[in-house]
């Protein structure tokens, strides 16, 4: 089986692709390094059955290639990452929702299998905790542009529902939830490496808004493991899956779970979420996954505890930073 990874240079796509190509799977992937990069792919290019291409998902020739090649496609390419989001807004839709369609387009034309990233983001400001894959979604005004990663996933996974409807085209749906691990950047916001990097540089360790927010935190390895899983289970198709843990945390907790894994001396420090983001910038206080579905149609959900997932990852950035 040969495998299509948009947006495969990534921090899951790199992972799902090194995964599959250990199980003697082909992988081809493109990126536009826009917020991925080849030193999460270095180790894999002198593999066999393994090639990439630099290149926009929004190339429609490009990717009718690519999905002609293979015999899944898994649909990663995104803008991602709370800070992007909510300083480029045009960005995020365009990338989204373009992206999605030139891919289920491609797909349309030989029916092949398309799995599509979609998020947590997508509940909004549900409180029906655990959330359901049959929840009704909550979402914030269109004049905050917090909501635009979550309107433009939600569109995402409409669309392929319509494909699947109207043209047949096989689609399963993965929300992910927190996914963090080994070789993730807090470049884009991404709370977990933030906070590692600011402990083990002694900086404040830096928590937006009272701290109380909780998330619940997969380790990459479980979502690569579902994903591959899915890619074989024909009762997925049709479906939407939440794809993380229920094991939750406060932001506040983390932050501190983060300072004692590595023995630092940070101060922890709380930022108003008004001097963080623009504006009117809205949060959930709880954001907690039922993964009953997921486990029942392909007999595993993510069980990594956090403190796990934490020393994996200050191990990795120490290996990388030469310290301890």
């Amino acid at each position: 089986m040969t495998v299509f990874i948009t947006g495969g240079a990534g921090f899951i796509g790199s992972h799902l692709a090194r995964a599959l190509l250990d199980a003697g799977r082909s992988v081809l992937i493109l990126d536009d390094l826009s917020t991925g990069s080849m030193a999460n792919i270095a180790d894999l290019v002198d593999r066999d059955g393994f090639s990439y291409r630099i290149g926009s998902v929004t190339d429609e020739p490009l990717v009718t290639e690519m999905v002609d090649r293979a015999d899944v496609t898994v649909h990663l390419a995104a803008a991602v990452g709370v800070r992007l989001i909510v300083e480029r807004p045009v960005h995020t839709i365009e990338t989204n929702v373009r992206g999605t369609e030139v891919v289920l387009g491609a797909a349309a034309k030989k029916q092949k299998l398309v799995v599509v990233a979609s998020t947590s983001e997508v509940y909004g400001k549900s409180q029906a905790v655990p959330f359901e894959e049959t929840d009704d979604l909550t979402l914030g005004p269109t004049s905050h542009s917090r909501w635009a990663y979550a309107c433009s996933k939600a569109l995402d996974e409409w669309l392929a529902f319509a494909y699947w409807r109207e043209k047949k085209v096989p689609v399963v749906v993965c929300r992910f939830f927190n996914t963090v691990g080994p070789g993730q950047t807090g470049r884009y916001g991404m709370v977990v490496p933030n906070f590692v990097r600011q402990a083990l540089e002694g900086a404040p360790i830096t928590v937006y808004g009272t701290g109380d927010q909780s998330r619940c935190f997969g380790h990459v390895r479980d979502t690569v493991e579902a994903v591959s899983r899915l890619i074989d289970t024909p009762e997925a198709i049709g479906e939407v899956f939440n794809i993380g843990t229920d094991e939750e945390v406060t932001i506040l907790e983390l932050a501190e779970r983060i300072r004692t894994a590595t023995g630092s001396a940070s101060e922890i420090v709380k930022i108003p979420y008004t001097e963080a983001y623009a504006e009117g910038f809205e949060d959930m206080l709880r954001r907690v996954p039922s993964v009953a579905k997921l486990e029942a149609v392909i007999g595993f959900r993510p069980r990594t505890p956090l403190d796990t997932i934490i020393e994996d990852v200050v191990g990795h950035a120490r290996d990388r930073s030469g310290a301890g």
